[in-house]
């Protein structure tokens, strides 16, 4: 959430920083912030100065009936009454102004890093680095991944249909073992790179949700349990990142370094053709997150780092690989800043998105109330940075098309300890 301070201080600025985003009626939007956060203010002013005579008034009430003014003490209740009604209706005009200024703020997006390129569409994002890695030559009888699951057991679809519905499959044998030493594999780097594993909730409260962006940004893309009020996490960033809800650091603190594994769950909405094929685009998929938060002025350096770590695994898991900076369109919500990994998928002859690494900035850490407090004992608002390290199911389509033979599909080197086999047969 943007800070209301730069809205009113820096609106040129703010301006064309949303138009860089693509957001509609920006000045609108932000004259009615300021004005509504005027109104707040009003209104706040004058139910404390109402409270406060109420208050005054009341503690003479006593004396005056001691003193046998007794007239003069019921004049004064009927005041307090008076000024009580006052209040009542001031304060629900000062809730009602509070929560309109907040669904405006809500609304707003993140503003984008100043080496964000512009652009409406992924087909305007920036390759840093392009193919990096060989594509294996399959020859004219290559098979996707689905085909492949088919063949060898790996994974069923249908059965997942029959259990669920689509978008759900059911991993199985060597294919589960695979799943399971990916996410292994993923936990261990983490690990030794210096992140702390949780085992988050799987299910999370509105709080949590809106702390991080997915509120009301994604509301119609997560699974929502009506009766208990609660939403099944989309990553494990959610609840992750929400630890620190309300939470006062110090700079020593910092950095503070978390990933956990989580099944992860995305309603998909609107998702066709063929980015929804076998593995492509499924609804519940297991996925390891790398959350970090960081002091400000270290928080794109962190972001580099949480890149190469990602790339590192790529590397290890030996698939062609691009990284691509995403456009001001493309970009998310809550995101100042965010690099998207792809593996190429020699079968498909497609890349696939296997992670994003964002910094967040202050965006998330505002809606969090998320602060640390530095040297001289005030309280600043830190930064939040998350990745994907690494989401499965692409990486097993391109792992299992990429390193197709005739005689089965050859586990890496990297996996095998893991797995247990060195070939799916």
């Amino acid at each position: 959430m943007l800070l209301l301070s730069t809205i009113r201080e820096e609106r040129e600025c703010l301006l064309e920083g949303l138009a860089k985003r693509n957001f509609n009626n920006a000045a609108a939007t932000l004259d009615k912030i300021v004005a509504l956060d005027d109104e707040r203010k009003s209104s706040k002013t004058q139910l404390d100065q109402l409270l406060s005579e109420q208050k005054s008034l009341s503690k003479e009430i006593g004396g005056l009936f001691k003193s046998g003014k007794a007239e003069e003490a019921n004049a004064m209740k009927a005041k307090v009454s008076e000024l009580k009604e006052q209040s009542s209706e001031v304060e629900e005009k000062f809730k009602t102004v509070k929560s309109q200024l907040e669904t405006e703020l809500l609304g707003l997006p993140n503003l984008a890093h100043t080496s964000v390129p512009h652009g409406s569409t992924e087909e305007d994002n920036e390759v840093l680095k392009d193919l990096t890695g060989e594509i294996p030559d399959l020859g004219d009888d290559a098979m996707p991944h689905w085909d492949l699951s088919d063949k060898y057991g790996i994974f069923d679809l249908k059965l997942g249909v029959k259990l669920t519905g689509a978008g759900f499959p059911v991993f199985k044998g060597q294919g589960a073992r695979l799943q399971r030493a990916l996410i292994n594999f993923f936990l261990d780097e983490a690990s030794d790179a210096g992140y702390t594993e949780y085992v988050p909730p799987l299910m999370v409260n509105e709080d949590s949700a809106r702390g991080t962006g997915q509120l009301p940004d994604k509301e119609g893309q997560m699974y929502y349990v009506t009766e208990d009020d609660l939403y099944l996490i989309p990553t494990a960033e959610v609840p992750l990142t929400n630890i620190y809800r309300d939470v006062i650091l110090k700079e020593d603190d910092f950095p503070i370094k978390m990933c956990g594994y989580t099944p992860c769950f995305r309603r998909e909405a609107g998702s066709y053709g063929a980015d929804v094929k076998g593995l492509n685009r499924v609804h519940q998929f297991d996925k390891i997150e790398i959350v970090q938060v960081q002091h400000p002025e270290k928080s794109y350096e962190t972001l580099t780092k949480m890149c190469d770590h990602i790339e590192g695994l790529l590397q290890k898991l030996e698939l062609p690989y691009r990284i691509l900076r995403l456009c001001a369109g493309d970009l998310g919500f809550a995101s100042a800043l965010t690099f998207d990994f792809e593996v190429y998928s020699a079968a498909q002859k497609r890349w696939l998105e296997v992670s994003s690494v964002s910094n967040f900035e202050t965006f998330q850490t505002n809606r969090l109330k998320l602060r640390y407090r530095n040297e001289e004992g005030k309280t600043t608002l830190a930064h939040t940075l998350n990745g994907s390290a690494l989401a499965l199911p692409r990486i097993i389509a391109a792992l299992l098309e990429n390193n197709q033979t005739s005689d089965g599909i050859t586990i890496p080197d990297v996996l095998r300890k893991y797995t247990g086999f060195d070939k799916i047969k």
